[in-house]
């Protein structure tokens, strides 16, 4: 392989075209097409980046280009089992968005078949490369927190409320990517209850609990009708809280306190974490090509992490339609 990798762009939507900007300033990478079914927006990127590559509305035309290495696929999660598949077995590397797919069988089936053509599968899970969340896991595995109690997460929002999917599929692989990251572990039982008030048939609001191999438990809360928005994780040990807040000018702070033999608490302040300033999404680009170029399976957002990420959302999903049924959840 080349320096550069040439790399396919597959959709160029809102997230695509944040894609698209990353890899076409990026030295390590060379985009030799651009797809995408809808012409208009195909033209208007192509205008916006002022585009001197290949464009097309028919991905079939791209996968066969000669050169080519990678593609990145931004497209629905529903077409993302056909593209994936037909990309590996071209030798092709994938950079897939999230959910890897919506069935844990196909996921599974697309982990081996990128063994199996020793290609590189990687899912595009940004918050893992987010400076917030990767100094969080670093705190975390310092032990400074002490004994882990619990764990909890707000995501809400007013808007957007999709048609495809229900808030569960939506919000949910963000807040689970980031708890098993700062974990080091995923949940062994689920359980989840939803609301349905905007469209028949999707949850709009969503509580669900995860419980881990150690016994730590985290309560997620996920809504789309929420006009207070919220982004925002937190994991409570015996000396602190560790608080991801998305939206704060602090992003990452500890809260100390703990109790006296009396239960009187002590110890008592506020800590603010620094963090390193760079994009997520750059780093996953960064991440990607280093994959590629060494052919080295990802250690921080792999297929099979996907893989595990849809088992734990097909679960959560099974608990809702079971009216908040305690689920199992086998290890991969």
């Amino acid at each position: 392989m080349s320096e550069q990798t040439a790399i396919a762009l597959l959709g160029v939507g809102r997230w695509g075209a944040h894609l698209l900007r990353n890899f076409l300033h990026n030295p390590r990478a060379r985009v030799v097409a651009v797809v995408d079914p809808c012409l208009e927006q195909l033209e208007a990127i192509a205008k916006r980046f002022e585009l001197d590559v290949f464009c097309t509305t028919q991905w079939q035309d791209v996968l066969e280009m000669n050169g080519l290495d990678a593609v990145a696929i931004t497209t629905p999660a529903t077409t993302h089992n056909s593209l994936i598949t037909a990309a590996l077995k071209q030798d092709l590397h994938v950079l897939a968005a999230k959910p890897l797919t919506l069935s844990f069988a196909e996921s599974v089936q697309l982990c081996r078949l990128a063994e199996q053509q020793q290609r590189q599968l990687v899912i595009d899970h940004t918050y893992l490369f987010h400076p917030a969340v990767l100094r969080g896991r670093e705190f975390v595995q310092s032990g400074k927190l002490g004994q882990l109690r619990y764990g909890y997460s707000t995501r809400s929002h007013l808007s957007p409320v999709r048609s495809d999917v229900d808030a569960m599929w939506d919000l949910a692989i963000h807040d689970i990517a980031i708890l098993n990251f700062w974990l080091g572990e995923t949940p062994c039982q689920v359980e989840a209850k939803g609301s349905t008030w905007l469209q028949a048939g999707l949850a709009d609001t969503v509580w669900a609990t995860l419980t881990y191999p150690s016994g730590f438990e985290a309560r997620l809360h996920l809504s789309w009708l929420n006009p207070d928005k919220q982004r925002r994780s937190c994991l409570v040990g015996e000396n602190g809280s560790l608080i991801f807040d998305e939206l704060a000018q602090d992003q990452l702070t500890v809260q100390w306190g703990k109790f006296d033999e009396k239960f009187r608490p002590i110890a008592q302040s506020r800590e603010i974490l620094d963090l390193q300033n760079q994009e997520p999404l750059q780093q996953v680009c960064n991440h990607f090509l280093d994959c590629v170029q060494h052919n080295r399976t990802s250690a921080i957002s792999s297929g099979w992490l996907g893989a595990g990420l849809v088992q734990t959302l097909v679960a959560l999903s099974e608990s809702m339609q079971a009216n908040g049924k305690v689920i199992d959840i086998l290890k991969i």
